[in-house]
């Protein structure tokens, strides 16, 4: 015996004792190396075999277990396995005939134990030539692929490869050891873990492999549903909304699946219209030609899909052998369902069920996750707007906040806005130290504070005066900072008081905007005081006045006499937009790259302009010029765009009917048209006058003659007065109560997210 062997053969009993002393994957696994060291050092199969049983004797003999008869001839078929020694044997035929004749009775028994042992592998087997083409496979590769030993040879490419999916690698180049999508015969796909080796035929020195196949199609499912799952979670994990968590979840959902489209409807209430979330491209137009519309059929689907169990899927059909998609309840509220189409009808089968079932699983999670963290928002923006201010205020005024600290909605800083009973408005605007949720405690109180004293009468000095004992009796108030003034828009007069606070900036019509430095003290609760400073300043006739906390100014490296110069530039721009246009600009010219590193509260305000006074001759190409000045007129006058459209059309009705009816035959050429515009604190009123008089309107004007039921259905209120000097037209509109900007809506219908 030769050293090599014997080594061999020692180290042969060494790991198959291991093995039957602790039957594990890792010492199974030792025997698959010793059959690839037994192919480098040709070992032979018969000298194998004979110590193998020789030692497994000797090991059952000595345990009394009858298993480790068992057990032992699996250690010996794993080292068979990677040794394929009865292959080798059948190639290596010439040079090892003689050898292998002096141990085995004759050829035919050598091949009968070839082929039951090749046969007896739970593994596929297979022998391919040098250009890939199979020649032999035993009975377990029939199973695995559908293709047995009565269909070889098996050239390239092989019938059960897929056209579409990953290449077949090349046996000669690649790597040994390599997993591989393939077509069973009977349509199925499956996925095989293929193990080669190359060996040399003596007799002619041809290059062959010989390999196994293993079904690993489970396996590979399993690692695919937990990749998906890792993205879909990953993906929704930063969402905290449900139209973020849908945003990106259906697109997301829909890839891995290989779906077209993903749809998700969720009914608010039991009688309300369902919102609808699209994903992907729909096969049809909707209604109206609204893409995320559902039909009939659709919303009838969805419907159903809601009421049943949570993580139950339904194939669309139900039932049928092909599904053209899957519908599911989403979440466990009965309030959502998904719908998910696919290209083209396909079979869904028990591994799509599990990914499926998987995939909306962890949607449905993150969908109720946002849905708790909505209502939660939800639940703190009502209350944080509870605190904050007014959400309507009176005409021309505009508010802005901006915390510091996302997502909360408030912080030290307020603003308040209050209508009083004789005409007058107050207005209140501070500063807490501090910021976040501690700072906004604070604020809520003073805020309301202040409000009460403002409905009480206390004017501006008065009022800081009170709110010096409020503060101290709160932790955390002392030094606060706060502006108080008193607006009066009819007799133009502005009192304030500051203790402590910024500075409001007023700007007349066409000005740069100056600091109102008077009335000035010290911050609440810091030190007694006697009486708080107040001063007056008059408000002309459409000026613009700022009142905002120090985080709009004060940024570092930054000089504040800079951001207090920004704002009057800026309002000194601005005489024609509406405040809140005005606020919009101040912010974006002084926002710092980074954004505001503090709270930010500010209100703006237009005093009503002089009224508007136009005389133009009758003519019809005067009415631009016209128009354009009164457009102008009602920006200054802080009339929305919308209110401001609809008047500025009335008053070009009634100027034409003037230009075209009043004067006739040849006294146009003489006429002249007046139009005046004024405004209250409520109200705005024009009025057009001419001294012509106008055609009497007829009983059936037609498509024409429409323009006093224009004029009635864009104002208020209309009077035309047709006296012996003339015509006098009047109309009005009571100006709107601002809305101040509110939470987003946390969810909207129609949504196309991808």
């Amino acid at each position: 015996m030769s050293a090599v062997l014997a080594a061999f053969l020692d180290d042969y009993a060494v790991a198959l004792r291991h093995h039957l002393a602790t039957r594990t994957q890792d010492s199974l696994e030792e025997g698959y190396e010793l059959g690839r060291r037994a192919l480098v050092e040709s070992i032979s199969l018969l000298d194998l075999t004979e110590h193998h049983f020789r030692l497994a004797t000797e090991a059952a003999a000595e345990s009394g277990d009858p298993r480790v008869t068992e057990t032992a001839l699996e250690f010996l078929l794993q080292t068979l396995a990677a040794l394929d020694i009865a292959t080798r044997g059948y190639l290596d035929g010439t040079r090892r005939a003689e050898q292998q004749r002096t141990r085995a009775d004759d050829l035919a028994g050598r091949d009968a134990f070839r082929t039951a042992l090749v046969e007896s592998l739970q593994d596929g087997f297979f022998v391919a030539d040098a250009r890939g083409t199979i020649t032999e496979v035993n009975s377990a590769f029939g199973a695995l692929t559908g293709y047995g030993a009565a269909d070889l040879p098996f050239a390239l490419p092989h019938p059960w490869s897929l056209p579409t999916g990953s290449r077949y690698p090349d046996l000669g180049t690649e790597a040994l050891r390599f997993v591989l999508p393939i077509r069973h015969r009977d349509g199925r796909e499956l996925w095989l873990a293929v193990s080669t080796s190359a060996l040399v035929k003596p007799e002619n020195n041809e290059l062959i492999y010989v390999g196994t196949v293993r079904d690993v199609t489970a396996e590979h499912d399993a690692q695919a549903r937990d990749q998906a799952a890792s993205r879909l979670a990953t993906a929704v994990g930063a969402a905290t909304s449900v139209v973020e968590v849908l945003a990106v979840g259906l697109d997301e959902l829909r890839r891995t699946v290989g779906a077209q489209s993903a749809v998700v409807t969720v009914w608010p209430s039991r009688t309300a219209e369902p919102e609808v979330y699209v994903s992907g491209n729909v096969d049809h137009s909707g209604a109206e030609g609204d893409p995320t519309a559902l039909d009939d059929g659709e919303r009838a689907l969805l419907d159903r899909a809601r009421r049943r169990s949570p993580r139950s899927l339904a194939t669309v059909p139900e039932g049928g052998e092909s599904a053209v998609g899957i519908v599911a309840p989403l979440g466990e509220t009965g309030d959502a369902a998904l719908l998910l189409r696919f290209a083209a009808p396909r079979a869904v089968t028990a591994a799509d069920w599990t990914l499926f079932s998987l995939l909306i699983g962890h949607l449905s999670l993150a969908v109720q996750r946002a849905r708790n963290f909505d209502q939660a928002r939800s639940t703190s923006l009502t209350l944080q707007r509870a605190m904050l201010g007014p959400i309507e205020l009176p005409p021309r005024f505009s508010v802005h906040y901006e915390p510091a600290l996302p997502p909360l909605e408030i912080g030290g800083d307020w603003y308040d806005v209050v209508p009083l009973r004789d005409g007058t408005i107050g207005v209140v605007v501070g500063d807490c130290v501090g910021r976040g949720l501690s700072a906004a405690v604070v604020m809520g109180q003073l805020r309301s504070a202040g409000r009460a004293l403002l409905l009480r009468g206390a004017g501006p000095a008065q009022l800081l005066a009170e709110l010096d004992t409020v503060a101290s009796r709160i932790p955390g108030a002392m030094c606060t900072t706060v502006c108080a003034a008193v607006l009066d828009p009819v007799r133009g007069v502005l009192r304030y008081s500051s203790a402590g606070h910024m500075p409001p900036i007023l700007a007349d019509v066409g000005s740069t905007g100056r600091m109102l430095e008077g009335g000035r003290s010290v911050p609440l609760a810091t030190f007694e005081m006697p009486r708080r400073p107040e001063a007056t300043t008059a408000l002309s006739p459409g000026s613009t006045l700022v009142l905002f906390t120090d985080g709009l100014v004060e940024q570092r490296g930054v000089d504040i006499d800079d951001g207090f110069a920004k704002i009057a530039a800026v309002l000194a721009d601005t005489p024609g937009k509406l405040p809140r246009e005005v606020a919009d600009a101040v912010l974006s010219r002084l926002r710092p790259a980074a954004g505001y590193d503090d709270d930010v509260a500010m209100v703006v305000y237009r005093q009503p302009p002089a009224p508007l006074h136009l005389d133009v001759p009758a003519r019809a190409d005067e009415l631009s010029a016209l128009r354009r000045s009164l457009k102008d007129w009602f920006a200054a006058a802080a009339v929305p765009h919308d209110l401001a459209s609809d008047l500025v059309a009335a008053a070009n009705e009634a100027c034409s009917n003037s230009i075209e009816h009043a004067y006739r035959n040849g006294a146009a050429a003489s006429g002249r048209v007046r139009l005046s515009a004024q405004c209250d604190t409520e109200q705005v009123v024009i009025e057009i006058t001419d001294t012509g008089r106008w055609k009497p309107r007829p009983a059936d004007p037609g498509h024409r003659g429409r323009g006093i039921d224009m004029m009635r259905a864009l104002t208020e209120e209309l009077h035309i007065d047709h006296g012996e000097d003339g015509t006098h037209v009047r109309m009005s509109v009571t100006l709107p109560a601002i809305k101040s900007p509110v939470a987003n809506p946390l969810r909207g219908t129609h949504r196309r997210l991808s």
